[in-house]
C-alpha cells in the first residue's frame, strides 16, 4: 500500500508549470503565518516565524500572507507584526501582504515596509455587529481611507468576505448578500477578493450559488476562494469553484488555524493536501510539495502536535 502510494505520488508534478497565465494555472494564497497562527494559545516566538515564512518562501509560493497589523490587546500572536516584517528575507516574486483592519494598522504596515495590504469584511450583518459593532455599510465605510491612503501610496490592497455560506449567528447567508460586499471592495480598488467559508458549512451546490451571484458584481477571475474543512468539505468546494473558472485558493500548510465557532474542529484546508489535489488533476502551482511539507512540519513541530494536513501526514516518512 505504502510502496503504490509513493509511485503514484512520484508520477505527480511536483511543483507543476509556474506560467501564471496560463489558463490552467492556480495560484495559491498561503494564510499560515497570519491566519494560520492568530489564535495558537501559545506565544509563538518572532524568530520562529522568522523562520517559518523564510522556508515558505523557499517553497514556490508566490504570495505568503505575512501578519497582521492590528492591536496586541485583541490578537496578542500578532503584537510582533512589524518586527517579522522587516525580519523575514523577500523573495524575488514573492508577495508579503499583510492584515491592515483600519488607517492606523495601515500606517503601521507602511512603516513596516509592507507592499500589500488586506481588508476584511463580512457578508453578515449579524457577523459584523457582534464583531466590530457597526453594520456592513458602516464596516465598508471605514475601509474607504485604507484604500484611499493606499492609492496615494501604490500599495495594492486585497478584500476579504468572511461567512459568504454561513454565519454562526444568522445561519444561510443568501449569495446576493456576498455579492454586495464583493461588489464594494471591488468598488474600493481591491484588485482580488477572498470570499471566506468561515465556519465550513459550503457544499460545492452552495459554492457554485454563491459563485453564480457574485460573478454578475465581480469578474471571477479577480475572486479567491478561503474554505474552512470544519465539515470536511473544503477540497470539495474548491474543485466546485475550479469547475467555476477560479484560479486563486487561499490555504494554510499543514492546516493552521481552527474554527473559532466550533469547538476542536478543523479549520482552514492544508496547503499541502490543495497542493496535492491540484497537482493530481493537472493543474500548475509552481510549488514544490516535498518542501512545503517541510515548512508545514516545522512549524507543528514547534507547536507540539502533528501535522493537520493528511497528505504531510502520508508522505513525511518518505520524504
Amino acid at each position: 500500500m505504502q510502496a503504490e502510494m509513493m509511485r503514484i505520488y512520484r508520477m505527480l508534478p511536483k511543483r507543476g508549470f509556474a506560467s501564471q497565465t496560463r489558463p490552467d494555472f492556480v495560484k495559491i494564497v498561503e494564510v499560515g503565518p497570519r491566519d494560520g497562527l492568530q489564535n495558537e494559545p501559545q506565544n509563538v516566538p518572532t524568530p520562529t516565524k522568522i523562520e517559518f515564512i523564510n522556508m515558505l518562501s523557499q517553497t514556490g509560493l508566490s504570495v505568503i500572507e505575512t501578519t497582521s497589523f492590528v492591536s496586541p490587546k485583541w490578537v496578542p500572536q500578532m503584537g510582533d507584526a512589524s518586527a517579522v516584517m522587516k525580519g523575514i528575507t523577500r523573495a524575488p516574486g514573492v508577495s508579503y501582504p499583510v492584515l491592515t483592519p483600519n488607517y492606523k494598522g495601515f500606517e503601521a504596515a507602511l512603516k513596516a515596509g509592507a507592499a500589500e495590504v488586506a481588508i476584511f469584511g463580512a457578508a453578515s450583518e449579524s457577523f459584523t455587529k457582534k464583531n466590530i459593532n457597526c453594520s456592513i455599510d458602516e464596516s465598508l465605510r471605514r475601509f474607504e481611507d485604507v484604500c484611499e491612503a493606499a492609492k496615494e501610496h501604490n500599495i495594492k490592497v486585497r478584500g476579504y468576505v468572511s461567512t459568504v455560506v454561513g454565519c454562526p449567528y444568522e445561519g444561510t447567508i443568501e449569495p446576493r448578500a456576498v455579492a454586495h460586499v464583493a461588489k464594494k471592495l471591488h468598488e474600493m480598488g481591491c484588485y482580488e477578493i477572498s470570499l471566506g467559508d468561515t465556519i465550513g458549512v459550503g457544499t460545492p451546490k452552495k459554492f457554485r450559488e454563491m459563485l453564480e451571484a457574485v460573478q454578475e458584481a465581480v469578474p471571477l477571475n479577480q475572486i479567491a476562494v478561503h474554505c474552512h474543512d470544519t465539515y470536511g468539505q473544503a477540497l470539495a468546494n474548491i474543485h466546485a469553484s475550479l469547475q467555476m473558472g477560479i484560479r486563486v485558493v487561499d490555504s494554510s500548510v499543514a492546516g493552521l488555524g481552527g474554527c473559532p465557532y466550533a469547538a476542536g474542529a478543523s479549520g482552514n484546508v492544508a496547503t499541502e493536501d490543495v497542493v496535492y489535489m491540484l497537482h493530481g488533476m493537472g493543474y500548475g502551482t509552481g510549488i514544490d510539495l516535498p518542501a512545503l511539507i517541510k515548512a508545514g512540519n516545522f512549524i507543528s513541530g514547534f507547536l507540539g502536535r502533528p501535522s493537520g494536513s493528511k497528505v504531510a501526514r502520508a508522505l513525511t516518512s518518505k520524504l
